[in-house]
């Protein structure tokens, strides 16, 4: 099962995708108010009891990153085997908030305060119910699911300091979609392959199993200093190949197009746009 978060009309929703159509959960009686609280009293069994939903064409609706409302986003960087690199004794951990991303299809903001908005396919992780001091043996049995994620980052804001935060921030900087693939569609997440395109062109490609902390580890890591809720996101790492990496660095412009695909789950697609002024009426 593919799962979504979605705008339809003037309101929002979630359900789940088959082919061209969507099966809307939130319209269900008693239904929980977001995919981030379905998650938390359904988990692990997430197929829906009810048997007339109604239906939508996915062309009807916007989506949203798969959980727009995550109550932690946890990012990893330098998490890829790569040769000449050494491998870190333990991850750079960085957060991001829910505003910093937006959902697929939807338009990826060049902060009109830099030139150096890059791109970085990654893989996101859902966690399904609350984890908290629990082993690496025991970890996978708290994922929920899996989507792509373009990491986009503001380079020069993010080296202001040794701190990344104000770098991997910005509005509508980053992509998350297009929906989260349920673990029984992916029993071994290392067996995923992810490639990351600008404008069609091949930038970056890897193996998952190439990550140097696997996910199993990364959410025992995490769990011990942090509980981990339904709903809360794990960005795996990316590997090299984007912008900043390249000679000379390749970085996004209004007009330019990223796709991250991940066999197995999808391909997230964003449009690059100049942010505008200021509006206090975002949404």
């Amino acid at each position: 099962m593919k799962f979504v978060s979605f705008v339809h009309g003037s309101g929002n929703g979630y359900g789940i995708v088959e082919e061209e159509t969507l099966l809307r959960l939130d319209t269900v009686p008693g239904a929980p108010p977001d995919l981030k609280a379905y998650l938390a009293s359904h988990f692990p069994n997430l197929a829906p009891g009810e048997r007339n939903l109604e239906v939508l064409r996915l062309s009807e609706v916007r989506l949203l990153p798969p959980i727009p409302n995550p109550g932690k986003i946890f990012c990893v960087a330098t998490n890829f085997h790569e040769e000449g690199k050494p491998a870190p004794q333990f991850p750079l951990l960085f957060m991001r908030h829910a505003e910093a991303q937006t959902g697929h299809e939807g338009t990826i903001l060049k902060p009109s305060a830099s030139e150096k908005l890059d791109f970085e396919g990654e893989l996101a992780v859902i966690i399904g119910r609350r984890a908290h001091k629990i082993s690496p043996a025991e970890a996978m049995g708290y994922v929920a699911g899996y989507a792509c994620f373009n990491e986009g980052s503001v380079r020069d804001w993010q080296k202001h300091s040794t701190q990344f935060t104000p770098g991997k921030n910005f509005y509508h900087s980053g992509g998350f979609g297009p929906w989260m693939a349920c673990t029984r569609e992916i029993p071994d997440p290392g067996q995923l392959h992810l490639e990351s395109r600008v404008n069609g062109v091949i930038k970056q490609s890897i193996a998952i199993d190439r990550m140097i902390f696997g996910i199993a580890w990364l959410i025992s890591y995490i769990s011990t200093f942090a509980p981990l809720d339904p709903g809360d996101v794990l960005v795996s790492g990316t590997p090299s190949g984007f912008g900043a990496s390249r000679t000379p660095p390749e970085y996004l412009f209004p007009g330019d197009e990223v796709e991250v695909e991940i066999r197995g789950i999808g391909t997230l697609r964003n449009k690059v746009a100049a942010d505008g002024p200021p509006n206090h009426n975002i949404s």
